[in-house]
């Protein structure tokens, strides 16, 4: 199985962010602009935490927030699980489906955030992966190499 490096060398290390001083409203224009489910908060390249679509959810929408005056500091998840780039895919997959996140913010050693990753590219990653093992074997059976 594979690691978290072999996901960000084929999506890339680019990571979208919010500073804990906007708007949700401003931030979830930028989810739709991207197509993305979630957001790192970052204030001068320091990870605070982040923004999901999950938080607006419960603690904008469900709260009777209204999203142009309500900043994201205040509905930010803080301290979130993160993992590095030597966890295993299958790990990932783990603490996904335990905690029931979709987006893991990939850290150095430092701590300093160098990614993300969600749940699709790890199930993207596992079809890609059986999708090799399988063209293998069919190669192996067939007596051809590829």
């Amino acid at each position: 199985m594979g690691r978290v490096r072999n996901i960000l060398v084929g999506k890339g290390h680019a990571v979208y962010s919010v500073h804990p001083d906007s708007t949700v409203y401003e931030a979830l224009k930028v989810l739709v602009d991207k197509n993305v489910g979630a957001l790192v908060v970052l204030d001068h390249d320091k990870f605070l935490g982040i923004f999901s679509e999950r938080d607006y959810a419960r603690r904008v929408i469900l709260k009777g927030r209204a999203s142009k005056e309500t900043t994201i500091r205040e509905i930010m998840t803080e301290h979130p699980i993160t993992v590095t780039e030597d966890e295993t895919i299958e790990n990932c997959m783990c603490k996904m489906t335990d905690k029931r996140i979709r987006h893991l913010p990939v850290v150095d050693d430092g701590g300093r955030l160098i990614g993300v990753i969600s749940i699709g590219d790890v199930v993207k990653y596992i079809m890609d992966e059986q999708k090799h093992i399988i063209e293998n074997l069919e190669c192996y059976i067939n007596g051809t190499h590829h």
